[in-house]
């Protein structure tokens, strides 16, 4: 969705694998010796009836037209999708939501003074590219869920909109009251950069993509080579992830037609000032007037002018108007009833919608996720049933706010809890590497399916491991102190952007997200009118080799947890995961007194006015709060007993499995995720309920493992911090009882 290759940072790092597969196939968790041959010849089986061919004509047909929520092609899309499920075997079926999906009316960016000049927020053909003649009914330039506005003002460049830049300006005696700024794509997600904006006073905000980050800085532009051209123009949502998922207007329930609706000016996820998107070709002529101070280096970006803060320029004038108006979104579900655990359900999903045509993002996801029901449904055919349900979803209205996936979460939220044991998502995809975010108990079950699933570059296990090892060997200057690290698997925790979000944060379903990339190029397109067909068949993924990749990975994850005796969770990855967040808040501590201490005596020393330069600005930074000493009794003790459990738990798992009790400890194993949920979840935002990992509030894409304890240490609350300590010990003792008890059913 809205983060191009958006598991690749290092917090999300990825799971690569080196070497060829063993010569004696491994156990398969969770599965008897026998199931485990029997697992691996039904996945040969299925891994024969995927075909890159397909997925490339699929591919074809889906980006042809633009793609937005309420389009025709939108919904010529869901009714391909669901006559394919259909036609494959699935009883497939349309949920349809209400959705709020504002549309641009009326927009305008302007520079007034003596030169004037007015912005092109639309993007033109590119030759050779058949696709992009095809925009009409396409979205122009658009970040959706900011507010309508007419304001005119000088500009302030704030480099990404983050916090710590808004703290730079504040040290350089720059204020953005009253102003428009203007941001450059990164650094955190999208809709921080007009709310932090608003906060700090001001009107407007224009968001540009430099050609530092994706533009003739990293490679030829399109169509000589893959990156951003100079008109490329990054659309987007800038709702505020953070706070919540889904419909503006319908918190925490299902965006039905007949559903109640709140007023807009109560939703909590909307912007209070008017945004918009350029491309670097226009921003330049903005960027270039301004005055004021020279932008820090780290602030420069590639185009070929001076950076300055700006202030006191010639004025802006940005005006958004919208069409409020709501939306069809089609959610197609696809369902397989299980033989033995119908109540059981292993859900499958990936989003259908774009902002443009949306080639690599969705639908090289989406695409490759038909090829697997495709090749289930196959399976069927020949007589063979799952054991627990399977649901394949494809989700609409994910580009805004996730709205296909929360309204569903959201409207089957008791079901789900009841019955889902995992949820596997994916988004976009390309060449390259494998890359993973999920639950710390899935950890195990993609280190065993990466390891069955070959790179078609290399030959050998699709390629994770061997990249962090080589990225840890580079930084430690080609010395690595603990051989365990090159074979470590690192699966970053969840944060939110794409479909899991709703599963995993506010419902406690164990959940994966998965791609590919790396290596494809697809970034200068992302979320323009060039991500199509054409582009990514040349740079994403020539010949559509990983959408087979991502078939046979994400497939094999669905046929085991829905045919394992025994859910393939394993708990070590757990314990040692939370142990050594715990670790790190108390080491945050230390860190923060440390540096309170440090400032409090070089202002007392009155150091940063002897050392600043006279000739510019330099505001001192202010004191910093002392941080108390916490008590961490409470984790220490539960993190202990956790540790103690999973070591009990995983003993019994080593080999195939033989025990006669399965079925009720697979009861509590599917409770063990949404035990880490407290009901009153997070501050500010009780619709995020997962105490272990979560959105940061001022990250967005990224995650905040122990996030309850983690932000009020970080903004200093201490009392708040002492809270989550106990809060979150406590969660940890209900997924240790659930555990515990698991382990007791399989021993007998």
């Amino acid at each position: 969705m809205s983060l191009p290759h958006r598991l690749v940072p290092a917090s999300a790092a990825a799971l690569a694998l080196v070497g060829a597969a063993a010569a004696e196939p491994a156990p398969l968790l969770g599965f008897s010796a026998d199931g485990a041959v029997a697992e691996r010849a039904l996945e040969g089986r299925f891994d024969a009836d995927l075909s890159a061919k397909a997925i490339g004509a699929r591919l074809k047909l889906m980006a042809a037209w633009p793609n937005q929520v309420g389009s025709p092609h939108d919904k010529a899309n869901a009714e391909f999708t669901l006559q394919q499920f259909k036609a494959w075997g699935w009883d497939a079926h349309t949920e349809t939501f209400s959705v709020l999906y504002p549309t641009p009316k009326t927009e305008l960016l302007e520079l007034l003074g003596k030169t004037p000049y007015r912005a092109r927020l639309v993007e033109p053909p590119i030759p050779g590219d058949a696709t992009t003649y095809r925009q009409a009914g396409g979205l122009p330039a658009w970040l959706i869920y900011g507010a309508d506005g007419d304001v005119t003002a000088p500009l302030v460049y704030v480099n990404y909109g983050m916090a710590a830049d808004y703290e730079t300006l504040r040290r350089m005696g720059v204020s953005v009251r009253g102003k428009i700024v203007i941001a450059r794509y990164g650094g955190g997600w999208r809709g921080l950069k007009p709310k932090l904006a608003y906060e700090h006073g001001a009107i407007g905000c224009i968001i540009y993509s430099d050609p530092a980050d994706d533009g003739f800085a990293t490679g030829d532009a399109y169509p000589k080579g893959p990156a951003r051209p100079a008109a490329g123009i990054q659309r987007g949502s800038v709702a505020d992830w953070p706070m919540e998922t889904g419909d503006p207007l319908t918190p925490g329930y299902g965006a039905t037609a007949a559903a109640p609706r709140i007023p807009l000016a109560a939703a909590k996820t909307l912007q209070r000032i008017p945004a918009i998107p350029i491309s670097w070709g226009e921003a330049i002529h903005f960027l270039a007037p301004l005055g004021g101070p020279v932008a820090p280096e780290t602030w420069r970006g590639a185009l070929p002018i001076t950076y300055h803060l700006g202030g006191d320029g010639p004025a802006v004038r940005l005006k958004v108007e919208a069409n409020w108006d709501r939306k069809p979104a089609y959610d197609v579900i696809a369902v397989m009833k299980g033989a033995s655990a119908p109540d059981q359900w292993v859900i499958r999903g990936n989003h259908r919608d774009g902002w443009v045509f949306g080639a690599q993002d969705p639908l090289a996801g989406q695409t490759a996720m038909m090829e697997e029901a495709k090749a289930i449904g196959g399976l069927a055919r020949t007589g063979w049933r799952p054991a627990r349900t399977i649901i394949y979803a494809s989700w609409d209205g994910e580009e805004p706010d996730l709205l296909g996936s929360t309204e569903w979460a959201e409207t089957h939220a008791s079901e789900l809890q009841s019955k889902a044991v995992i949820y596997i998502n994916s988004d976009t995809n390309d060449r390259g590497f494998l890359f993973a975010g999920a639950s710390y108990s899935l950890r195990a079950l993609i280190e065993q399916t990466a390891e069955d699933v070959p790179d078609p570059q290399t030959g050998v296990s699709v390629r994770a491991r061997a990249l962090d090892g080589v990225r840890i060997a580079t930084l430690a200057g080609g010395h690595v102190a603990k051989s365990e690290h090159i074979d470590a698997l690192p699966v970053g925790d969840l944060g939110t952007g794409s479909d899991f979000t709703p599963f995993v944060q506010h419902l406690g379903i164990a959940s994966i997200d998965i791609g590919f990339g790396g290596e494809g190029q697809s970034e200068g397109v992302y979320h323009s009118a060039y991500d199509t067909f054409e582009h990514f068949a040349r740079f994403g993924d020539p010949g559509f080799a990983y959408g087979v990749v991502l078939a046979r990975t994400a497939g094999r994850m669905v046929l085991r947890m829905a045919d394992a005796e025994v859910l393939p969770f394993s708990f070590a990855n757990l314990a040692t995961q939370v142990g050594d967040k715990e670790e790190e808040l108390k080491q945050l501590v230390a860190t923060k007194k440390a540096h309170a201490t440090a400032i409090d005596r070089l202002l007392d020393q009155h150091a940063f006015a002897i050392a600043a330069d006279p000739r510019h600005t330099n505001v001192a930074p202010e004191r910093e709060s002392l941080p108390p000493d916490l008590d961490f009794s409470a984790m220490d003790a539960a993190v202990a007993r956790l540790k103690a459990v999973a070591k009990a738990y995983d003993a019994i798992l080593v080999g195939p499995v033989t025990m006669p009790n399965a079925s009720q400890a697979n009861l509590l194993l599917q409770q063990v995720e949404p035990s880490l949920l407290d009901p009153d979840g997070l501050p500010g935002r009780p619709w995020y309920r997962h105490l272990l990992y979560a959105p940061g509030v001022l990250t967005g894409y990224g995650a905040k493992s122990l996030p309850g304890i983690r932000e009020a240490i970080e903004a200093g609350r201490w009392s708040q911090a002492q809270s989550f300590i106990v809060r979150t010990a406590r969660v940890l003792d209900a997924a240790s009882t659930k555990i515990d008890a698991a382990r007791r059913a399989l021993s007998g």
